[in-house]
């Protein structure tokens, strides 16, 4: 239905940035919020930022002023923008997408296959 490709992580040193893509395709209709988790070795996966359709953003405390999303509606992608990394932030970095697919007009959630960050101090 909605195949979502991740892409951006690697690994950088503390201070550094990095900037991940999340692009949907498939059978998508519309596209509503979308967001990053993330989960780090032995912790639970944790909402790291979110973007609506009109923009709206949201940020977990832990990353508020430091990482930045932004969505492009026309390529149906979401961007996460991480400046001043702390080896804290280190964890497999997830998007989620809530998207109205065409095959039964209703909303689902889907999720990207995770890519990497690494933070080393």
């Amino acid at each position: 239905q909605v195949q979502l490709m991740e892409s951006g992580g690697g690994l950088v040193q503390a201070g550094g940035s990095l900037r991940l893509s999340c692009a949907a395709s498939g059978s998508i209709r519309s596209i509503m919020n979308m967001d990053w988790y993330r989960q780090a070795p032995g912790k639970l996966r944790e909402l790291v930022a979110s973007i609506t359709l009109g923009g709206r953003t949201n940020y977990a405390d832990s990353v508020r002023g430091r990482f930045f999303v932004s969505r492009d509606n026309a390529k149906n992608t979401v961007y996460l923008q991480m400046d001043s990394l702390k080896p804290e932030d280190t964890a497999i970095y997830y998007c989620n997408v809530h998207a109205v697919v065409t095959t039964t007009s209703l909303l689902n959630s889907f999720w990207g296959q995770g890519t990497q960050v690494t933070v080393s101090s």
